[in-house]
């Protein structure tokens, strides 16, 4: 497998990142208004967007063929640094 280095990953983020502040403010544009005066929740995660979609990129990357796997025991034990608020296996694929 050819594993990614830390530079590549950070350069990975930083263009999920910045897709994903565009797509935000586009897709603020375009969203209907709620006029009924109730509070929505508008929870954030532990992992931002950004940072799932670098986790996605970097299974598809490497030769893992099971994202469980990959997740549970690459990013979990060898990216630990690189994205310091993991979810749950289980709560990551809810997202």
């Amino acid at each position: 497998m050819a594993q990614l280095t830390t530079d590549e990953i950070t350069e990975i983020f930083c263009i999920a990142d910045d897709f994903c502040k565009e797509f935000e403010q586009e897709l603020k544009k375009h969203q209907i208004q709620d006029n009924d005066g109730k509070h929505h929740r508008n929870r954030k995660f532990a992992m931002s967007d950004a940072e799932i979609i670098t986790v996605m990129i970097c299974f598809h990357y490497g030769s893992f063929r099971n994202l469980k796997h990959f997740y549970l025991y690459y990013v979990g034990e060898h990216l630990q640094s690189e994205f310091n608020n993991l979810l749950s296996y289980n709560r990551f694929v809810e997202l």
